[in-house]
Parts: structure tokens; C-alpha cells; sequence
């Protein structure tokens, strides 16, 4: 790839914008996963109800990533992501004031949402600069800010070790303030913005069945990364941690333990955009499903080591990451004219699926069976699944709107 010719093709200031108001927001939306840990011990929460507290925050982001993206394509996504981290003030100004109930945490969580919503916002502001040879890599640059979940789990347990939960959500909004700061300075808008629509025009898409199918794969592939990511900590520290094992895992280990699988997830998300500029999103993404099922699998093996478990769980995110921004290299080709509400759309199901796995899947399993193994059973087969429907519908794909002339590498 040519830098000089990458660099010439966009903006690069709004794509560093986009990436730091996706890398706070991401930070900030994953707070809860973060310090899960010292939360359910102030509550004494159970199994279920520790994958729900973790679960929320994808919920809310899955309800506001469509009125985000259309937001965006209505006044510009530079309006809507100043509106929604000044939003995203509250949650935390909550959090870290009061709180002192679970169904207050429960409601904060859901409030998080709204910087989860960045996705809407973040990505066609990046993404509408730059021409389809370059989008894989555009939007993989700017889909990198889920890199802010490791800056959560990596400093969340140590501030919350010595400070108190609650003082790390105050501490967040410094961040949020210095990047709002700056995306108010550097972010602009693409000339390339559509011309606002009517409501329901948006909701078109619909209508297209491969909406739907973007829908399900992201909800794998970005659904598996954000509820895992916001997971780990409970289900390291449950096999690995002091409580379970003599001479086990502190509560901060375990926080680096999830930082390493997280960053892998984060770091290759544009190295998977820019492998699917060269071979083809589709090629790809028929790789990661696999080696995602194959690495699911091996989790469920339970090794003693958990190097050896962070080395299967990491590779799981690298290619989780990969997958997601494989799938956002595929959708501006497809949809060129609704990247704004599709983003949203297509972000969404991924909040859903981040908000499923743990709350409906991996915690009630390990509350019935009491053990992970079931839940992760689950999760695999359903990769597997997902593996096979996708070999069939990218066939279908090839005969029909994707093609050398639409720009798109299949």
C-alpha cells in the first residue's frame, strides 16, 4: 500500500478524530466489564446477574447506534458525535456521584450506551472521505478506537484498587473532555455527506436481505469481541483467580490477562481492513469464522495454564477483530449511499450480540452448570453455524451486486 496515496486520498485529520472519539467512547462504554470485578463484590451479585451488569452497556449502545447513524447523516457527523460525548457526561458524573444500588448501576450501564453509539458516528466520518480501495483500511483505522477497551481494563481495576469503583468513572470524563476538545477542532465533514432524508427513507434498507446478513456476521464478529472483552474478567478470574485456585490470579492480573486479549482484538482490526482491501472481505471472512470456531473449541479443553488460555483467547479476539473490520470493508460497497444509517444498522446488531453472549449464553450456563465449558460450547457451535451460512451466501453475493466494477475485492 502507498501511504503518500492513502494519506492524499482522505482527510486524515477527521479519521484521527473519528478513531479517538471511537477509542474514548469505547473506553468508556466497557467501564462496567472493566471494574466488574469490585462491583459484584460490593453487591454479591450470582453468576446471572453478574453477566447482565456486563451486558447492559451493549444493550443501550444496540438501541442508539441506529438514531446515531442517522443523526449523523442528517445534520453531519461532526454535530452528532459533539452531542453525543457531551451526552456521554452524564452516565459518568452518575456513576461516579452516587450509584450506590445495583438497579442504579444497572441504569448507568445503560446510559453508557450513548458512547457506545459513537459507532454510528465514527465510522462514516471516517469512511465517506476516503474511495472504496481504501475503505477496508479507512474504516479499520477508525474501527481501531475499540483499542479503548484495553485502556479501560487495563487502568479500570488499578484506580478502583485504590480509589474505588466510583472514581473511575469520574476520572474517565477528563479524557472524554481533551478528545471532545480536539474532534471539535479537527473533524470535518466529508463533501462526500448525502443530502438529508426523509425518516422512514433510512429504514429503507430493510428491505434489502442483505441488511440482515451484514446483521448477523457483525453480530458475531463484533458481538463476540465486545462481550467477551466485557466477560473476561469475571470468567479469568473464576478459573484462574485467587479465589479459585491457591496462589491464583489478583484482580489486577486478571485485568492485564483481558488488556493483552484485548489490544489483540483492537490492533488487527485494521490490519483485517487492509488484508480485505487485498484479497477480498469475503475470502477473508470465511478464514475467521473458522479459526474462530476452531479457537472456541480449544477454550472449551479448559487448559490448567492460563498462559495457555490467553494465547487461545487472544488469537480468538486477533481474528474477531479482523473480522470486524473485514465486514466493514464489504458494507460501503454495498450500501455507498447509506453508509451513515447502515454503520448504525449494521453496529447495532453488534451491540446486540455483545449484550446476548454474556447475558444469555455465557452467565446463565455457568449459574446452571457451573462450569464455562457449556457456554462457550454454545458460542462455538453457533460460530460454526455461522461458518457454513456464510460460505453460501457469499457465493450469492458474487452472482449478483458484487463485481469487479463495484470496486469491491471478492
Amino acid at each position: 500500500m502507498d501511504v503518500k496515496s492513502f494519506k492524499k486520498a482522505g482527510h486524515f485529520p477527521s479519521l484521527l478524530s473519528g478513531f479517538l472519539y471511537f477509542d474514548v467512547s469505547f473506553m468508556i462504554w466497557v467501564l462496567c466489564g472493566a471494574v466488574a470485578l469490585y462491583i459484584t463484590k460490593d453487591f454479591g451479585l450470582t453468576d446471572a446477574q453478574k453477566a447482565t451488569m456486563v451486558a447492559l452497556p451493549s444493550l443501550g449502545g444496540a438501541l442508539l447506534r441506529i438514531p446515531m447513524g442517522i443523526l449523523a447523516d442528517r445534520i453531519g457527523c461532526k454535530k452528532a458525535g459533539i452531542i453525543g460525548m457531551t451526552i456521554t457526561i452524564i452516565p459518568l458524573l452518575w456513576g461516579w456521584l452516587a450509584g450506590n444500588s445495583l438497579s442504579e448501576v444497572h441504569s448507568i450501564g445503560l446510559l453508557l450506551g450513548i458512547a457506545g453509539a459513537s459507532f454510528g458516528v465514527a465510522l462514516p466520518l471516517a469512511g465517506r472521505w476516503y474511495p472504496p480501495q481504501y475503505q477496508g483500511l479507512a474504516m479499520g483505522i477508525a474501527g481501531a478506537g475499540n483499542s479503548g477497551t484495553a485502556i479501560a481494563t487495563l487502568f479500570g481495576p488499578k484506580i478502583a484498587e485504590a480509589y474505588g469503583w466510583h472514581s473511575v468513572f469520574g476520572i474517565a470524563i477528563i479524557p472524554l473532555i481533551l478528545i471532545l476538545t480536539s474532534y471539535i477542532l479537527m473533524a470535518k465533514d466529508s463533501p462526500n455527506q448525502p443530502e438529508p432524508k426523509k425518516f422512514f427513507k433510512y429504514l429503507s434498507v430493510f428491505r434489502h436481505a442483505d441488511t440482515w446478513w451484514f446483521c448477523l456476521f457483525y453480530a458475531i464478529t463484533f458481538g463476540g469481541f465486545s462481550g467477551l472483552a466485557n466477560y473476561f474478567s469475571i470468567f479469568f478470574y473464576d478459573i484462574y483467580g485467587d479465589q479459585a485456585v491457591a496462589g491464583g490470579l489478583t484482580r489486577i492480573q486478571v485485568g492485564y490477562l483481558v488488556t493483552i486479549t484485548v489490544i489483540a482484538g483492537s490492533f488487527f482490526r485494521p490490519v483485517g481492513g487492509l488484508i480485505a482491501d487485498r484479497i477480498g472481505g469475503m475470502k477473508f471472512l470465511q478464514i475467521l469464522f473458522a479459526c474462530v470456531t476452531i479457537c472456541g473449541f480449544l477454550v472449551t479443553t479448559m487448559p490448567r495454564s492460563f498462559m495457555t488460555m490467553l494465547l487461545i483467547t487472544s488469537v480468538m479476539m486477533a481474528c474477531l477483530g479482523m473480522g470486524n473490520g473485514s465486514v466493514f470493508q464489504i458494507v460501503p460497497q454495498r450500501f455507498p449511499n447509506e453508509i451513515g444509517v447502515m454503520t448504525g444498522i449494521v453496529g447495532a446488531a453488534g451491540g446486540f450480540g455483545g449484550f446476548l453472549l454474556p447475558n444469555y449464553i455465557l452467565g446463565p450456563m455457568k449459574q446452571m452448570t457451573g462450569t464455562h465449558v457449556a457456554g462457550f460450547i454454545t458460542f462455538t457451535s453457533i460460530g460454526l453455524v455461522i461458518t457454513i451460512i456464510f460460505f453460501a451466501v457469499s457465493r450469492s453475493w458474487r452472482k449478483s451486486w458484487a463485481s469487479e466494477k463495484s470496486g469491491v475485492n471478492f
